[in-house]
């Protein structure tokens, strides 16, 4: 079984995508052992709750660098025997010393067809916004491995969200939630947990 720990900041869509994969069966391999929220009042340390899972803040303000942050995250997720870390949603700053004691271990969902609109200060609306804004005619979401640079690091599932004229960047978002991204990051998940992706330098090959 793999033990799965999330990173959230925010309402949780996309951990609850999750929990809904692993309660039909379609992630059978897979259980939340733990949800870590960088804000106190995130509504996704509510979802983790309604379903029995552990779940906690653990905030950067209360540490006084990047070092001692990735320090506590990582015993945390030591503490539950975390195999996968995935960030849904995270948007606190974490630091090589993180990176390196989960390498190839974490994943994360981007609101964009990477290389388009990402890296850092891309988050949230933003990656919506500077789409239209742009006049691209389609966008969508990337799940990748996280390595020290903002969404730089080997992509393992994309899936493209065609721009409607009337889009604005609010409905662009949510399109690309419930198209996309609620698709792909379980996806990408269920690959992790029956070991078919192999990290081979910028590509990551899945194994069939």
């Amino acid at each position: 079984m793999l033990r799965i720990g999330v990173l959230v900041s925010g309402g949780g869509t996309n951990l609850q995508a999750i929990i809904d994969k692993i309660e039909n069966g379609y992630l059978d391999k897979c259980s939340i052992v733990t949800v870590v929220s960088g804000k106190h009042d995130a509504y996704a340390l509510q979802r983790a709750t309604k379903h029995g899972i552990p779940s906690i803040c653990i905030s950067s303000k209360d540490y006084a660098s990047i070092d001692e942050y990735d320090t506590a995250i990582i015993e945390h997720f030591k503490e539950y025997q975390v195999g996968l870390v995935v960030m849904a949603g995270f948007l606190s700053i974490l630091g090589e010393k993180f990176t390196m004691a989960f390498q190839n271990k974490i994943i994360n969902i981007h609101p964009s067809l990477i290389p388009a609109f990402c890296g850092k200060g891309y988050y949230g609306i933003i990656p919506h916004r500077r789409a239209l804004e742009y006049g691209v005619r389609v966008s969508g979401a990337t799940v990748h491995f996280v390595e020290r640079e903002a969404d730089a690091g080997p992509i393992i599932l994309q899936k493209a969200v065609s721009i409607e004229q009337e889009d604005t960047p609010e409905t662009l978002q949510k399109r690309i939630m419930e198209e996309a991204e609620w698709d792909i990051l379980p996806a990408a998940i269920k690959l992790f947990s029956e070991n078919r992706l192999v990290v081979e330098g910028r590509r990551v090959r899945i194994l069939p």
